[in-house]
């Protein structure tokens, strides 16, 4: 509603208390909590507007970019979703919990954001090793289904800023990402925080404490004397309201992830919490990029509040740039909703060249730092890292890449030497991913034929077979083709089979082929394949990178 509208409707229904009160209407419409608004443009809260969407350029030419998916609940060091887990009487977290801090009913998460104070945070430091390994794109968590705002939050009090380590997150990292000239995204997790709490209303079935509550319940006025006194628990964990179906079975969560299956709904004052939260967030920081980790958009199809923000989110984006810039990620959609945001695949892949430009997301330990994948070694290499890459970009994908950062703010030596060793290869071929397009095929090999298929929102990293010195993935440029050998083939040579005389793909006449990295090597046509001869000394020994040129 506009402010005239407002004013004129308050002036007719309580005269007396306008004038006797209120002589400057502005200055009374000013204080009302009316909320976010829209921002106006060509994008309105409907699918069949969202269709207007074009992938930006830039977005099409990254393809590579990082991710810190890093809060609260990185402080344990003790993997993802800790705040849920945590809760759930005899799981990993639980047991963690009880010993590293006691037990849920007297420590909760609550607790666990006083302890993170993010003291040797060094964003310029972190973005500019970024910068160096290829990325085009950082995105940085602003909330995660623990519900605390990693940024100055005009709607959630449970915020970095108030609490915690003290400090605006998103503004640090959004400033140090625009200093490296980087594209800067928020990833955005809290709509779930509804029934992803839902066992911090819980309590132990056994032991000495069985059917005390743990704290999800907490009331404003037990903190007095305590250090989050003046702040009411209720905002972070969102719990007054009844428990889904199945909620002490802690996989049940998945099948509700719709809101549907027995979910308990959201609240209409919680949707708009969560939209405001939100538009505030794109007011505030100006992402170029927004990932929700959510089936299509937040809270659908139980709330518009999604369709809101996207409309605002691409109408600010053209308002501040003069043309559509914005790029917003959502996951499990069909093939009109592919046409409104970029598809996201987790931890997968798609088995084919998708029409829409897409992106796979992926972290090469957890999402959440756990101090045991470092210290049993198990984190991805960087090799695995540049073969998905190089998948990802050859079916018109961009890859997103989680490198997990310990409660205090810094990555630990394995993983920098895994960030350094993803830089070194693409100083050599980065020309091969960057600003490419799909060919006519993205590649051939053994890998091909064993893909897994995807599941839910994707999950079939890993389930298909390693790629080897065989399976080769093509991207092109201009009048380049690039194909990106993932290994090192045993005989020093390699047979490009799509290359063949006579095939359909290639009719050109080859003129020159060089290996990124070395220079032009020897090759030879038959109807076997193109023959590349490779040097004795390789560039590296992860993905060879090929171009070739016509005569």
């Amino acid at each position: 509603m506009k402010r005239r509208a407002v004013i004129r409707r308050l002036a007719g229904v309580i005269p007396a208390l306008w004038t006797a009160r209120y002589a400057n209407a502005a200055s009374f419409v000013e204080s009302l909590p009316l909320g976010e608004q829209i921002a106006k443009g060509p994008f309105q809260p409907s699918w069949e507007s969202l269709k207007q969407y074009q992938v930006p350029d830039w977005f099409r030419d990254a393809k590579f970019g990082i991710w810190a998916h890093w809060g609260p609940q990185c402080q344990p060091e003790h993997g993802d979703w800790y705040a849920r887990g945590m809760y759930q009487e005899g799981s990993d977290a639980y047991k963690y919990h009880v010993q590293k801090y006691g037990h849920p009913s007297k420590f909760g998460f609550k607790d666990v954001i006083n302890e993170w104070k993010a003291e040797k945070w060094d964003p310029d430091q972190l973005l500019s090793l970024y910068k160096k390994a290829g990325a085009q794109y950082f995105v940085a968590l602003a909330n995660h289904h623990d519900n605390f705002d990693n940024y100055k939050s005009k709607y959630q009090p449970w915020n970095s800023v108030n609490m915690g380590p003290k400090k605006d997150l998103i503004g640090g990292w959004a400033k140090a990402a625009r200093k490296q000239g980087l594209f800067f995204g928020v990833s955005v997790h809290a709509a779930h925080a509804w029934s992803w709490y839902e066992p911090s209303q819980m309590a132990d079935k056994n032991g000495p404490l069985a059917g005390v509550p743990y704290d999800g319940k907490i009331r404003k006025e037990e903190g007095k004397n305590k250090w989050w006194n003046g702040y009411d628990a209720g905002d972070l964990y969102e719990q007054n309201h009844p428990l889904s179906e199945k909620a002490e079975n802690s996989g049940s969560i998945h099948k509700q992830w719709e809101w549907g299956a027995g979910a308990s709904v959201p609240s209409k004052s919680y949707c708009e919490k969560f939209f405001n939260r939100t538009v505030d967030l794109i007011n505030r920081y100006e992402p170029d990029l927004i990932y929700f980790d959510d089936t299509v958009l937040p809270l659908w199809p139980v709330s518009d509040a999604g369709l809101r923000i996207a409309a605002h989110f691409y109408n600010s984006s053209i308002k501040k740039h003069g043309k559509l810039q914005a790029v917003l990620n959502g996951k499990i959609l069909n093939e009109e909703q592919r046409k409104c945001m970029v598809w996201d695949i987790e931890r997968g892949q798609s088995n084919n060249i998708e029409p829409f430009v897409w992106q796979t997301d992926t972290c090469i330990g957890s999402w959440h730092y756990d101090r045991r994948v470092y210290d049993n070694r198990g984190y991805k290499s960087a090799r695995t890292v540049i073969h998905t890459l190089a998948d990802v970009v050859s079916k018109n994908g961009n890859l997103l890449l989680s490198v997990p950062v310990r409660g205090d703010g810094t990555i630990d030596s394995a993983e920098l030497a895994v960030v350094e060793g993803i830089a070194t290869w693409m100083q050599q071929n980065s020309e091969a991913i960057f600003g490419t397009r799909p060919w006519k095929v993205y590649g051939e090999g053994p890998a091909m034929e064993a893909a897994a298929p995807l599941s839910a929102q994707g999950f079939n990293e890993g389930k298909g077979k390693p790629f080897g010195p065989e399976d080769i993935r093509f991207t092109t440029k201009g009048d380049s083709l690039y194909a990106i050998v993932l290994g090192t083939p045993g005989d020093g040579k390699v047979n490009i089979k799509s290359l063949a005389v006579g095939n359909a793909h290639y009719t050109a006449a080859i003129g020159r082929v060089e290996l990124l990295g070395h220079g032009e090597v020897k090759v030879e046509r038959g109807n076997g394949g193109l023959i590349v001869q490779l040097p004795e000394n390789l560039p590296n020994k992860d993905a060879l990178c090929l171009k070739i040129l016509p005569a």
